[in-house]
């Protein structure tokens, strides 16, 4: 297998990770600025985040088997 698909997934998943990371906290500090945070509500979006993650996980893993079937049944690994 090639260095280069892994190279650049691996760059992918650092910039957007990291980015990701950044939005979060910027978020969560101009929230923090304007009135008080309830734990509920936090939590309660805590949860909905957690969820879409796995729900994105899911999908992101069917994609690439998908992905690497139609490239099997092409001939093309």
């Amino acid at each position: 297998m090639d260095w280069v698909p892994v190279a650049f997934i691996a760059f992918k998943v650092l910039v957007f990770g990291t980015g990701m990371f950044f939005a979060i906290k910027w978020h969560y500090e101009q929230g923090k600025k304007g009135r008080p945070i309830e734990k509920r509500a936090v939590l309660r979006a805590a949860g909905k985040l957690a969820v879409f993650a796995v729900i994105f996980g899911l999908l992101l893993w069917g994609v690439l088997f998908a992905t690497f079937s139609v490239s099997a049944r092409l001939g093309l690994t």
